[in-house]
C-alpha cells in the first residue's frame, strides 16, 4: 500500500471501530440492565461490587479493537 505522508488517506477501520465501540457499550449496558432485577435483591455492598466490576470489565475488549483500528491487525 503506497501512502504518501503529505496526502494521508483515511482508513475505513476508524469509523467502523467507533461504531463497534458504541455497539459494545450498548450491548454491555443491555446485559447489565437486564440483570438488575436479580442484582437489586442483593445486599447493597455486593451490588456496589457487581456494578464496579461491570463498569470496568467492558474495557477489556477495547485494547485489541483499538489496535485493529490503528494498525489493521488484532495481534502484534
Amino acid at each position: 500500500m503506497n501512502q504518501d505522508p503529505a496526502n494521508p488517506q483515511p482508513s475505513w477501520r476508524k469509523p467502523a471501530g467507533m461504531f463497534l465501540i458504541l455497539a459494545l457499550i450498548g450491548g454491555w449496558t443491555a446485559i447489565v440492565v437486564s440483570l438488575s432485577p436479580w442484582v437489586g435483591a442483593w445486599p447493597v455492598l455486593v451490588q456496589a461490587l457487581f456494578y464496579l466490576v461491570a463498569g470496568i470489565v467492558w474495557i477489556a475488549p477495547l485494547k485489541p479493537l483499538l489496535r485493529w483500528m490503528e494498525l489493521g491487525t488484532w495481534r502484534r
